[in-house]
């Protein structure tokens, strides 16, 4: 016979950060355990959300990053500055500018104290730019109004010009202010897949109107499943005896209101990414009129991001004297790219009422100028003699 000692230990529980149960989040986020909310890893695995994610991160780092300088009262292009030359190519030996944005900005969506990247500088020439995971830096906050962060990356502190940080409103992230909606999605997409792995749903039920003994349940119980059990007896016509009745089974109110739920739980995840349901290939109420106002609100709604992003990296990659005259950009313009006939009336629409030159609007559409193109006119009237030909100038006979 085996004694057990009276001191054995009993196994301890192991958790984890990376998948936090009810009480880690309540210890750590504040949110109640009993709440729906989920970890990073799980609220990944709802296709709504990682979709939207993705579309607002690489939305965003698809368009250029323009370096302009101040000349007189206007912006213009500088693509010899070391700056652009970074950030046209790698910010540093691994990864692509593509990557540093893309990853800052999921980053700032999914975590509340932003996504944070470090510039290397040598001598106030900016080297590399370094993005660097949450686990890795601590963001702390002054405690007299003011909000001031102080930066430490991997327990060493970093100056506040050094550092591009992007996190959202609220001083939190749109993951985490969704966790309830996010939560409620998995948990139905969790109940659909165990009703349909398991077969959960009563088709019907046999009743009869006296009681039956053990063994006559039995005999019948596997008469009905040899008769009816599989795939192949399927649609085979239904012998009952001694009174016996077939009910089927309705589906309830909650049954037949199940995909709507989802789908209202679905928009309110594209309400807190501000993504339009149609980008997440919801059509069933797009329309010609509401998706074009969706588009252009879509588009608005990554300025969000877009101009603290602009003003961090311009913070970070200039130093104090030349802020004023230089600044990071997105070139907006590749907005209409998708649209070749939006772009095409907006740029035929700028030419025509002089905002824009015929080759400032060949520029656009990487186009090269062409002699007599920087005149401001209208190609859309001519003026003409009352003979033939055009219109004499002044200084002519």
């Amino acid at each position: 016979m085996r004694i057990w000692p009276i001191n054995r230990k009993a196994p301890v529980e192991q958790k984890s950060l990376t998948e936090p149960d009810g009480e880690l989040l309540a210890t750590f986020t504040g949110i109640p355990a009993g709440s729906h909310a989920l970890g990073l890893a799980r609220a990944l695995t709802v296709p709504a959300v990682q979709s939207a994610i993705a579309l607002t991160a690489g939305s965003i780092a698809s368009f250029d990053i323009l370096v302009e300088r101040r000349d007189g009262k206007e912006w213009v292009r500088d693509e010899e500055h070391p700056v652009a030359l970074l950030l046209s190519d790698q910010p540093n030996d691994w990864s692509s500018t593509f990557e540093l944005v893309r990853d800052l900005v999921a980053t700032a969506l999914t975590h509340d104290k932003g996504g944070l990247a470090l510039v290397n500088k040598i001598d106030g020439r900016v080297i590399e730019v370094i993005r660097y995971e949450p686990a890795h830096y601590i963001v702390d906050y002054s405690g007299d109004g003011r909000l001031e962060p102080s930066y430490r990356i991997n327990n060493r502190p970093e100056p506040n010009g050094n550092v591009i940080h992007l996190r959202g409103p609220f001083s939190r992230c749109p993951l985490s202010l969704a966790a309830e909606a996010i939560g409620v999605a998995k948990n139905m997409e969790t109940h659909a897949g165990n009703l349909f792995r398991n077969g959960a749903k009563v088709g019907g039920v046999i009743e009869f109107p006296k009681g039956l003994g053990d063994d006559s349940l039995k005999r019948m119980k596997k008469a009905w499943q040899d008769a009816h059990g599989g795939p192949e007896n399927a649609g085979r016509t239904a012998i009952l005896w001694d009174g016996a009745t077939f009910r089927q089974m309705t589906l309830s109110s909650v049954d037949a209101e199940f995909l709507a739920t989802w789908k209202h739980v679905i928009l309110e995840i594209c309400r807190a990414f501000r993504i339009p349901p149609q980008l997440l290939y919801d059509h069933d109420r797009v329309t010609w009129a509401n998706g074009e106002q969706a588009a252009r609100e879509w588009l608005a709604g990554l300025e969000f991001w877009m101009r603290p992003l602009e003003a961090a990296m311009r913070r970070a990659l200039f130093s104090e004297a030349d802020r004023p005259n230089w600044r990071i950009r997105f070139d907006r313009d590749d907005y209409t790219n998708v649209d070749l006939t939006a772009r095409a009336t907006a740029i035929s629409s700028l030419v025509s009422s002089r905002v824009l030159n015929p080759n400032e609007g060949r520029a656009w559409l990487d186009l090269a100028p062409y002699e007599g193109g920087d005149k401001f006119l209208n190609p859309n009237i001519t003026v003409s003699t009352r003979t033939t030909g055009p219109a004499a100038a002044k200084d002519e006979p």
